[in-house]
């Protein structure tokens, strides 16, 4: 589970601005919120991040994607690039290190990690556990001109010279030493972990435009997702689902898809060879099933309206969630949805996750109308300061004097008094005079 996620110098974020999922000491909706871990820290299931167009909410959740790649696919060559872009609002910012750092849960024990990056290399790294006390795993400088990775393990990380030898000649200057370590065959309680963490439970962010439905159907189709629990929940939110229907064939490769999948897509190449030497590729056709009076019709997909179609993406996610320990980022969770059903997807959640996370971004206020299903602490909201850089705040930072108890959220951010809203000029367009 995720402590806390910090963020400096990368995309809008300037100075460094910590989201966090540690509960505060209320126990308001505590049953539905918060689960307490073994280490005795009270986690929230959930987060919503609040704020106006390019005010960089979406920039916290690729942050968070950014290191996930970091650590799962680390680059193959020394001479690739990193993929992001630092703070640019500012002369100096381009030039300096960024710098992500994330604290989590896995399996009882708390990590705490930190890496320092600029566009070519891994500037330095660190690894801490606790146990109880902080304790360090690892600690990792680069020598920028040799381009040589220099580590060095704690007093209570026992390994021999090869392999420390071994995973120096593996972790390459713009790779992580996690990164490394995924492409050895060496044996480490503790690394083991925190890779197991990265690969397992954080998933891959969720765009408006992610392909969801091929997410969803290849999962139903593997029996990782039973398709009679998507179909209750498609129910339950009153879509009149009665079946899913797959349907597979095989057809010969297109013409220049191998191409494609290479240089665009840059698919796995064990993927790609894979396709190449069967000659095929198998298409997935899929279909709702509507009861409508005594008769039974079935809309392919590409009929149903758009929000079918998101709803039946979050409705697959939703089971992965409910069965196992994930924690999903979505950009604009209320995505094609009515507010209606974004509330309905809300408490869903709340009602039968037990120890997974999620992490959003939307713009639907109406939530905020009612303090009967929000905490305080989950709602966040992202703020473009007079640099243009985003700070980041939780509504529970606000005093009592701001935010009370009987307070209604909704309106004071609707009038701005919480920040993280556009700040909208008059409606009127000056036009060159054309009568001349």
């Amino acid at each position: 589970m995720i402590v806390e996620f910090g963020i400096q110098n990368f995309g809008s974020v300037k100075e460094k601005q910590i989201l966090s999922f540690e509960a505060t000491k209320s126990t308001d909706l505590e049953q539905h919120y918060v689960f307490e871990t073994t280490t005795g820290i009270r986690l929230l299931k959930m987060a919503l991040i609040y704020g106006a167009n390019a005010s960089g909410k979406t920039t916290i959740l690729k942050a968070l994607e950014f290191l996930r790649i970091l650590i799962v696919d680390p680059a193959e060559k020394k001479t690739d690039e990193l993929n992001f872009k630092p703070f640019l609002f500012d002369i100096h910012t381009p030039e300096q290190n960024s710098i992500l750092s994330i604290s989590f849960i896995q399996n009882d024990v708390r990590y705490a990690y930190e890496v320092e990056f600029n566009k070519k290399a891994i500037v330095r790294e660190e690894l801490d556990f606790y146990q109880p006390n902080k304790a360090n795993i690892y600690k990792r400088t680069t020598d920028l001109e040799k381009q040589f990775t220099n580590i060095s393990f704690g007093s209570k990380i026992r390994t021999d010279k090869t392999f420390d030898k071994v995973l120096t000649a593996n972790t390459l200057w713009n790779t992580t030493v996690l990164g490394g370590f995924l492409k050895t065959n060496l044996e480490n309680n503790e690394l083991k972990e925190v890779q197991a963490w990265f690969t397992d439970y954080l998933k891959k962010i969720i765009l408006p435009h992610s392909d969801l439905d091929a997410f969803v159907t290849s999962r139903i189709k593997d029996g990782e997702i039973r398709k009679d629990e998507v179909i209750q929940i498609l129910r339950k939110a009153d879509f009149r689902i009665s079946d899913i229907l797959v349907e597979e064939e095989e057809q010969d490769l297109p013409d220049g898809l191998l191409e494609f999948l290479e240089k665009q897509v840059k698919a796995p190449k064990e993927q790609v060879q894979k396709l190449r030497d069967k000659g095929k590729v198998t298409t997935i056709d899929l279909g709702f099933e509507h009861n409508v009076g005594e008769g039974r019709y079935v809309l392919p997909i590409g009929a149903e309206s758009q929000g079918t179609q998101r709803y039946y993406g979050l409705a697959g996610i939703l089971t992965i969630m409910i069965k196992n320990k994930v924690a999903f980022c979505i950009d604009e969770l209320e995505s094609s949805l009515h507010p209606d059903l974004f509330v309905h997807f809300i408490l869903t959640y709340l009602l039968n996750v037990k120890k997974s996370q999620l992490l959003c971004t939307t713009h639907n206020r109406e939530i905020l109308n009612n303090r009967d299903i929000f905490r305080n602490d989950v709602i966040w909201f992202a703020n473009k300061n007079d640099n243009c850089a985003t700070t980041l705040y939780s509504l529970a930072d606000f005093d009592s004097k701001v935010i009370r108890d009987t307070s209604n959220v909704h309106n004071a951010y609707k009038i701005g008094k919480l920040g993280g809203v556009p700040n909208l000029g008059d409606y009127y367009i000056d036009t060159a005079d054309e009568s001349n």
